[in-house]
């Protein structure tokens, strides 16, 4: 089943037949809101708002770990994110989509595992029969390959809807996530393209690394909101986000749909191997 996280109004689509809202508790606390399941064309997805609806949690505060676990009990395996960030490549415009491969972390105060040795939480009611349910048990060190971070299928996926739609759009990018809540410096941001990052942003990381901890596949669509710091020579403001994601929401959302439709139940990759030979 998908999983989609994002903004609160991703799930208020024309299309799409609302189900149900299910708060789920977890050994790691509140996730950021209920979780919305839904159905269109016969296939279930569920949505949550990263930050909570009205925008509740700041980056650097999102409880990720109850996120990604409340979606593994609701019987997710694949999951896509959608995120607004800054722009660094010179090639990039505000408006475009980025579909990260890479990414370069610089977060700092956030949980980045479930994996923890003699300090793991382990829940028993979520008990499977999977090496993730194995490890958290034995209280076992794991340490995933992230080579390839995210799911080649699911990004092909999500290249050749952009493609056909005509949206203008980038089929890599390195993202490079920061702590926020601040904005980035100039200095940041130049170093960060010596570094080779196209996009910067406050919450693909420990996202990505927790979903793929649980053998999930994971793709992340991203929209450039403004040019980052010092590269326009303007002043940054939340409101010139908050403004391009509503430009760019009818987009955003006919691509959510095109996506749920064209995912087959099975996909061809190694995603669901990460955990095999990763445990101490």
């Amino acid at each position: 089943m998908l999983g989609i996280i994002g903004g609160s109004g991703l799930y208020q689509i024309d299309d799409i037949n609302i189900i149900d809202e299910v708060l789920i508790s977890t050994p790691y606390g509140e996730p950021s809101d209920k979780y919305i399941i839904a159905e269109f064309k016969g296939k279930k997805v569920v949505f949550l708002p990263r930050h909570g609806k009205g925008h509740k949690f700041p980056p650097h505060l999102i409880n990720y770990r109850a996120n990604i676990w409340g979606f593994r009990k609701l019987g997710v395996d694949r999951i896509l994110s959608i995120s607004a960030v800054g722009g660094i490549n010179p090639e990039l415009k505000p408006g475009d989509f980025v579909l990260s491969d890479q990414f370069i972390d610089f977060t700092k105060v956030r949980p980045v595992t479930f994996y923890e040795g003699i300090y793991t939480i382990y829940d028993q009611s979520d008990d499977k029969d999977d090496l993730v349910s194995e490890y958290l048990k034995e209280s076992r060190v794991v340490h995933i390959d992230v080579t390839d971070p995210f799911c080649k299928d699911l990004r092909d996926h999500l290249s050749r809807i952009l493609s056909e739609k005509g949206y203008r759009f980038r089929s890599t990018g390195t993202y490079v996530a920061t702590e926020g809540p601040r904005l980035e410096t100039t200095a940041e941001i130049k170093a960060f393209s010596i570094l080779g990052a196209d996009v910067v942003g406050m919450t693909l990381v420990p996202e990505i690394t927790l979903a793929r901890e649980l053998s999930m596949h994971f793709a992340s669509l991203n929209v450039v909101t403004n040019l980052a710091a010092g590269i326009s020579g303007e002043r940054l403001t939340s409101d010139e986000v908050i403004q391009m994601m509503e430009e760019k929401n009818n987009q955003i959302k006919k691509v959510i749909l095109s996506f749920i439709d064209a995912v087959p139940d099975k996909l061809n990759c190694n995603c669901g191997d990460v955990l095999k030979g990763a445990a101490i």
